[in-house]
């Protein structure tokens, strides 16, 4: 990967906010630029150790969606395959605002939550039952270490009476393979651009399960709510935008068989980032934490079938 000469004058500036990679601005005499490089052990509490070149998929990703969804990716501007690293084109935060920003500031517009699903709908729809795709994103042992590991397996061993409802939730996941996912679908990997979402760190993609990236995202849109509970209705009316934007694109299979994977889902992501390997940051409080266990854990013991019925039950 060769962008700039030798004797080139830059300033590296590291940029905060990611847990599984470096992440620097390069600031060259006419332009900026962002080099991200993989690291073997992520930042976290817990020993998470995942392989480096998972930088590759990423850029495989940032291609892939950007010829579904012109505009919703940043440029790629150079690759070290070997280096575990890819530059990218740099997004001002000031034009490019990062979305889990917004919301935690009450700044929940629901055409931008609108705008997120759609894309997401869009990507998976072009991707689905692909074969070409399944041989490019085959990527199973990264996705189960970076996202069935550490999310849903973990917290079914800190939970032992679910622990095999933690375990169906992994198989059930593995075993659809319909399209290519994000894996990491949350509003800090998304700017708010001004011509629409520009989507980020897609470091597990893998050709896999939709239902996954979609109850990804809109666990956060429900944990926003006991994170800023004044806003708490304000972040459900964007968890419904973004859904009915995306199920508008399913046509892969039966939009009621998605929706009940992503359903029985939410609730198993919902307790992970209180107890997995990765949780929140800015669920700090115990009264907040032990209101998301107990409503994650009785969706994991009676299951509903529509990602709308959670929403509904986390309004009362």
């Amino acid at each position: 990967m060769k962008i700039v000469g030798a004797h080139t004058t830059s300033g590296i500036v590291p940029l905060t906010g990611g847990v599984s990679s470096d992440i620097y601005c390069v600031e060259l005499p006419e332009t900026s630029i962002c080099v991200k490089r993989a690291l073997p052990k992520l930042k976290v509490a817990a020993d998470w150790r995942v392989p480096p070149e998972r930088n590759r998929n990423e850029v495989e990703w940032i291609k892939a969606a950007g010829a579904i969804v012109p505009g919703a990716v940043p440029e790629i501007l150079g690759e070290d395959a070997e280096g575990g690293a890819f530059a990218m084109a740099y997004l001002p935060p000031e034009i490019y605002p990062n979305w889990k920003e917004r919301l935690r500031d009450g700044d929940i517009d629901i055409a931008v939550a609108a705008a997120v699903g759609d894309a997401l709908g869009r990507i998976h729809a072009a991707t689905a039952s692909d074969p070409s795709m399944a041989a490019r994103f085959a990527n199973d042992a990264i996705f189960d270490a970076i996202r069935l590991e550490p999310y849903l397996a973990a917290t079914g061993r800190a939970h032992r009476d679910l622990s095999d409802r933690f375990a169906a939730l992994v198989d059930t996941t593995r075993a659809h393979k319909l399209a290519m996912i994000h894996g990491d679908f949350s509003p800090k990997n998304i700017l708010s651009g001004p011509k629409g979402p520009v989507i980020l760190d897609a470091e597990c993609a893998t050709f896999g399960d939709p239902a996954f990236d979609l109850a990804f995202v809109q666990n956060h849109l429900l944990l926003k709510g006991a994170w800023q509970p004044q806003w708490r209705k304000r972040y459900v009316d964007a968890y419904f935008a973004l859904e009915h934007a995306y199920e508008t694109h399913v046509s892969w299979e039966p939009p009621a068989a998605l929706a009940a994977r992503t359903a029985a889902l939410l609730p198993g992501l919902m307790l992970a980032r209180i107890d997995g390997k990765s949780p929140v940051e800015y669920l700090t409080s115990d009264a907040a934490k032990d209101e998301v266990r107990e409503f994650a854990r009785a969706l994991l013991v009676a299951p509903v079938e529509e990602p709308s019925a959670i929403a509904e039950r986390w309004m009362t």
